[in-house]
């Protein structure tokens, strides 16, 4: 393997995990705890003094967040369960850890789900339940509604993803399969004080979008999730029982979720803990204290990442005769399958990139997810700069064919791009970095 030179690079690292440090989430929940006396605090509110605490940590961050309440809460906890993708846990004392699919859920996720369903409806109704929500606990609680299997959730969020599909669409869809999406795991919970806090992962910070917002109320319908399937052009494919499921919810023959202005969601109280544009503001902090110029030329990146990437690679070039400047964009976007290669969106968002720096010296640029995964690689994302596509070539890569064939990681891990990070306890969205050096 051949390692991309030089110290831009390294620089465009230690902005990233300056804005991963800031967002951690295990941190931010400690920051929102206080315990005064016998008197436990969150985010300024006093709990109940003797009421027991019951804890629902579910997400990619769900094991730092988990940890951080056990510090502080210790005793106060009388049961708790931490569910999150493999890998991203940690050393639980009083909170039992499972670790379940993602993206697309498996028989861990349905199994998570179940017990998840029956700690919530065990507690009792002086117990205050408090849920930890990151993102990434949509395909982790994947327990299908009746009459579905967990085979019909899998081909339909295999089929959504590969189809492009946003995490609005993505969810609107889930939220109508499962049984405790849209609302209704608070709506199944006995507790009368329900506590939820969130590490946001998409954009507007959307409460009934997050995780699929199993505490907040779901302004999609039944109608609504077969439109997605519909403009994703995958409604034919999906499994029949999802087909029928949806129309008989559309016609009224199924419950819906819980909509605004439910009652059942006057015991809820949210806090945010981070979101996307914290990561960003450390970003921008950090990149100054290195001498740079901090742009942030975007707080909602989305669309197609090699859209993204070109766009993001041409403003660079742009500014390549000012500088030094760090431009900065935070977001989501996503990929559209088109070949069999492997990858996600950040590495195909720097593959893109890579393609239209070639030969350009003044400018380079990172792009990972600040959860440390991108798509379904070991790989948090990728760095490129206009020596990539050459590099890539001396070892025998095509860079526009891999691109073609949605094979970015393949490149990456080969020329040398190719940026892991492992979990890190977080899940804000994306990053992209661009340098430019004159």
């Amino acid at each position: 393997m051949t390692a991309a030179p030089d110290s831009r690079r390294a620089l465009l690292e230690a902005i990233l995990a300056a804005a991963i440090r800031e967002t951690h989430a295990g941190e931010r929940l400690r920051a929102a705890l206080a315990l005064e006396g016998d008197t436990l605090r969150l985010a300024g509110r006093a709990l109940a003094r003797d009421a027991r605490l019951v804890v629902l940590a579910v997400g990619k961050a769900a094991g730092a967040m988990a940890l951080a309440l056990e510090d502080v809460a210790g005793e106060r906890i009388a049961a708790g369960l931490a569910v999150t993708k493999a890998g991203h846990g940690a050393p639980l004392r009083r909170c039992a850890l499972l670790e379940a699919g993602h993206p697309v859920p498996d028989a861990r996720s349905a199994a998570a789900g179940r017990e998840v369903l029956r700690l919530a409806e065990a507690a009792r109704p002086d117990d205050v339940l408090v849920v930890l929500l990151s993102g990434g606990a949509s395909s982790l609680l994947a327990c299908p509604q009746p009459g579905l299997e967990l085979e019909d959730l899998a081909a339909t969020t295999a089929l959504l993803l590969r189809a492009g599909a946003e995490i609005v669409e993505l969810n609107a869809v889930r939220k109508h399969l499962t049984e405790l999406s849209g609302g209704r795991l608070v709506a199944r919970a006995r507790s009368r004080t329900v506590e939820v806090c969130v590490v946001s992962d998409v954009l507007g910070d959307r409460l009934d979008v997050i995780g699929s917002g199993p505490c907040a109320p779901d302004p999609t319908t039944f109608a609504d999730a077969l439109g997605v399937l519909g403009r994703r052009r995958v409604l034919a494919r999906v499994p029949a029982a999802v087909r029928s499921h949806l129309e008989a919810g559309a016609r009224g023959e199924r419950s819906e979720s819980p909509k605004p202005g439910d009652p059942v969601f006057a015991k809820v109280r949210t806090t945010l803990l981070a979101a996307n544009r914290d990561a960003l503001a450390a970003a921008a902090r950090e990149a100054g204290a290195r001498g740079l110029r901090a742009v942030v030329v975007s707080g909602s990146l989305r669309g197609e990442a090699r859209d993204a990437g070109r766009r993001l690679a041409a403003l660079g070039c742009a500014l390549r005769d000012v500088g030094p400047v760090c431009l900065l964009a935070g977001g989501e976007t996503t990929v559209t399958v088109r070949g069999p290669g492997r990858g996600g969106r950040s590495q195909e968002l720097c593959l893109a990139a890579a393609l239209a720096l070639d030969g350009e010296p003044r400018v380079a640029m990172l792009a990972a997810g600040t959860d440390g995964s991108d798509g379904p690689t070991d790989a948090a994302g990728a760095f490129a700069d206009g020596g990539s596509v050459a590099r890539g070539a001396r070892l025998g890569l095509d860079a526009r064919a891999c691109l073609a064939r949605n094979d970015a990681h393949g490149f990456f891990a080969v020329e040398g791009g190719v940026l892991r990070t492992g979990p890190t306890g977080t899940n804000v969205l994306d990053l992209a970095l661009v340098l430019v050096r004159p």
